[in-house]
């Protein structure tokens, strides 16, 4: 059985819409049995752009297919193609991308025209918008979501003519889903970037535009009851109550907001629109004019609402729809049934007009200025998501001292049992694990009692389940070099932070990102390396969030040491920083080679056993040149301090297999059991060395849940354990843990150095092996990418 399909060529300035939502008819008096009838649509168009490529497993063709329906149900009211605009013919004699897209009746879908994908990081411009139309009366009187969908639906790069066709329809391989808040039909503009899973990344620039539309007038045939008649024999609507009222009020507001959107993005993009089509005249808004219809009659004929003077309005938009909204409430206070007379029908026309006239203008300005709104649009979005997924995350400040105390090897016998005595009350009540965890759930509690209810489109790929997502607590780390709450500058800290944070440091010296014309000139590079028995793109995820901020970057996936993670921490940093110079000096002379190159920022990103493969790499002598470059380092779960203290016995378990069957070196390292004297221990030596005093920018990333590494490890603070421990060994600890915190201290008011705790939802893992020793958390950091995209887009300025 075939389908019902609709094929266009989508060639330039091609534009095709349908009349299946709204049944015109010519305007007239109502005919006796007819009752007249206002409706009015919400049109969503959405804007495709850009398909681009980021990390696509597998060749072939590839299409987007669109649809909309109402939350409540998912079978019934879609979203109907009402209109598809190409902006854009593409290149002639191009063979990667087809010219024919496609409306589906069956499931009222749209998709693009299919294109072929050959490598990483290609683009595909489609330059195309659908508008769906959604009728206001499918949901009247209710408060109702709308789910937008997207789909990546593929077919073998062999596939051709009509084999490819039915090869791309026949399944989706990914989707990803954005929900429309009911507050966001009356209108909104907003960026909507469409991401699919983590086997599928890739980027489709789009962006949605809404509004609530007048329909059309039409007379409808309805039963009326006798008693129902007017006294002048005119069939009349019951009022009270009705939703004409809200009809009215919702096409009043959705003018407001595209009026005021339309200055809003002129302005932004500094690009004058043309408004002179829209008449401000008092006939333009003749419902709004000073000579109001004098009584609104009840079904006896009987004057119920007399108009004011107060609702005399004058000639401006704004005053007349401000005051006219007074009228309104009036008429919905009104207890009794009103007529719904000619001049208050023609006045919703003049309404419907001037909406449909102001839609009709931003659509041409759109098409004009379509990559700059869509440039503005996605600013604002990046900027708004730092606030909305602030749901998520806890930011605090701590203070860092100079030196963490002694553990009590030194000092009377006194103050020694004091100190003991005291430490040992302190562990009892306040383990460092479970008060980071019962933290998280008490926030997470508090998410789950919260009423989301604004008026941004709504990823649900976070917004689907709220509870799921993970808790982030940020630990913004400062120096205690200045009184408490003030910089070496005189300035609030908190205010300095946040400065920092958001718009980089206060001097001359500006992170980098911050001018374009500099970007022209800065060779920024990123170096991912994975853990023990790691694979090179194990880190993909974090790195497509890192292109997605700064598509210039340059970033090598390391794979000096795949496969050779068993060995000696020396020769696999030699191995690293051999690779990483070689990758740099071929950037560099290829970016000498294209301009002047003013600077280079080097920034590493490492998980687990990496981030010691990293801080070996950079003691390597061939690195001193390039120590001056560093710019942000990401430690995502690095067993920083080793394994001294490792509470997980299971864990602690196969470390000892592990050393004992096996003979990996590097097990041998981390458990400090490489060499009799501790002092001459691979990680004690390594916090001697300053690793990390180079970098402006440094995160700790940890998880309570992670059994893998000790908490405190990856934390680089203080152990319990050790605290309680008064012997040659917490000594030894303890100078390692100094060691490294002298790195890391914030030097200077341009340094950001923070702790991120990352509190996975756990209740989904179910109770097996890998959750009780910790595992499922570690290699969770690797298959989630929601983490990230938090703290990454949240302090964009340490990755640009």
């Amino acid at each position: 059985m075939f389908r019902r399909l609709r094929w266009f060529v989508g060639l330039n300035q091609k534009n095709w819409s349908t009349k299946r939502l709204v049944n015109v008819q010519q305007h007239g008096p109502a005919r006796p049995n007819h009752l007249p009838v206002l409706d009015a649509v919400y049109e969503v168009a959405v804007y495709i752009h850009r398909f681009h490529n980021l990390d696509l497993f597998e060749q072939g063709w590839y299409k987007i297919k669109v649809t909309m329906r109402w939350e409540e149900g998912e079978d019934s009211y879609p979203g109907i193609p009402a209109r598809v605009v190409q902006y854009e013919a593409p290149e002639v004699g191009s063979d990667n991308l087809c010219r024919v897209w496609m409306i589906d009746d069956t499931d009222n879908s749209f998709s693009t025209p299919p294109f072929q994908i050959r490598y990483a990081r290609q683009d595909v411009f489609l330059s195309i918008m659908i508008s769906f139309y959604l009728s206001f009366g499918e949901y009247e009187g209710q408060s109702s979501a709308v789910i937008l969908k997207f789909e990546l639906m593929h077919a073998p790069i062999t596939e051709t003519g009509s084999e490819l066709q039915g090869s791309l329809d026949a399944y989706a391989t990914s989707a990803h889903e954005y929900k429309i808040p009911p507050k966001a039909l009356l209108g909104l503009h907003s960026y909507c970037p469409v991401h699919f899973d983590a086997f599928h990344a890739v980027l489709v620039d789009t962006s949605v535009h809404i509004s609530l539309l007048k329909a059309s007038y039409h007379t409808s045939p309805q039963k009326v009851s006798s008693d129902s008649r007017g006294s002048e024999g005119a069939y009349v609507e019951d009022y009270v109550g009705s939703n004409k009222v809200m009809l009215i009020k919702a096409l009043m507001a959705a003018h407001d907001i595209l009026l005021e959107d339309l200055r809003r993005i002129s302005t932004g993009i500094d690009k004058a629109i043309d408004l002179t089509e829209i008449t401000f005249e008092a006939d333009a808004t003749e419902w709004f004019s000073s000579t109001p219809p004098a009584h609104v009659k009840s079904i006896d004929g009987e004057t119920l609402h007399q108009l004011s003077d107060e609702t005399h309005i004058s000639a401006e938009v704004h005053n007349s729809g401000n005051k006219a909204a007074h009228y309104i409430n009036d008429l919905s206070k009104s207890f009794e049934p009103f007529s719904w007379d000619g001049h208050l029908l023609s006045s919703f026309e003049s309404l419907g007009n001037q909406l449909l006239c102001l839609w009709n203008i931003f659509l041409k300005f759109h098409r004009e200025n379509k990559t700059k709104i869509l440039e503005f649009l996605r600013k604002s979005w990046a900027i708004d998501r730092r606030t909305e997924w602030s749901i998520w995350m806890v930011h605090s400040k701590v203070a860092m001292p100079h030196q963490y105390m002694g553990n009590g090897v030194e000092g009377t016998s006194l103050s020694h049992g004091i100190r003991r005595s005291s430490i040992i009350a302190r562990r009892l009540t306040d383990d460092p694990i479970q008060t980071a965890m019962m933290r998280a759930e008490l926030h997470r509690s508090g998410i789950a009692q919260m009423r989301i209810n604004n008026r941004s489109i709504q990823d649900m790929y976070i917004f689907g389940d709220p509870l799921l997502v993970p808790i982030i607590i940020v630990e913004c780390l400062t120096n205690m070099h200045y009184p408490a709450n003030v910089n070496s500058n005189g300035i609030p800290l908190e205010d300095e932070v946040r400065h920092i944070l958001e718009n980089g440091p206060r001097t001359t010296k500006k992170l980098c990102g911050s001018s374009p014309h500099q970007n022209e000139h800065i060779l920024r590079i990123v170096v991912f390396v994975h853990g023990f028995q790691g694979n090179h793109l194990d880190l993909r995820l974090v790195r497509n969030q890192w292109l997605l901020i700064d598509p210039k970057v340059q970033f090598l996936m390391s794979e000096a040491n795949e496969d050779k993670t068993s060995g000696d921490f020396r020769e696999m940093g030699l191995r690293l920083a051999q690779e990483v110079i070689s990758f740099l000096k071929k950037k560099m002379d290829r970016a000498s080679r294209s301009g002047n190159l003013k600077d280079i920022k080097l920034s590493f990103v490492g998980h687990s056993i990496g981030n010691l493969i990293i801080r070996t790499a950079l003691t390597e002598s061939i690195m001193e040149p390039y120590l001056r470059y560093l710019h942000t380092y990401v430690s995502i779960s690095g067993p920083h301090l080793g394994y001294m203290y490792s509470s997980n016995s299971l864990f602690n378990s196969g470390l000892w297999i592990l050393k004992k069957f096996k003979g990996t070196q590097c097990i041998h390292q981390l458990t400090f059991t490489d060499d009799p004297d501790l002092e001459n221990t691979f990680i004690y030596n390594l916090s001697k060395e300053r690793t990390l005093a180079n970098f402006q920018n440094v995160l700790l990333l940890s998880s309570p849940q992670d059994g893998y590494v000790p908490y405190h490890s990856a934390r680089i603070e203080p152990c319990p354990a050790a605290s309680l421990d008064f012997s040659r060994r917490g000594k030894i600890f303890q100078e390692m843990l100094n060691n490294c915190l002298d790195q890391i201290r914030t030097h200077s008011d341009h340094r950001v150095v923070m702790r991120c705790d990352i509190n996975f939802n756990t209740s989904s893992y179910g109770r097996n092996l890998n959750t009780l020793i910790g595992r499922t958390a570690h290699i969770e950091f690797l298959e989630s990418d929601i983490f990230a995209k938090f703290i990454m887009w949240s302090f964009p300025e340490l990755f640009r």
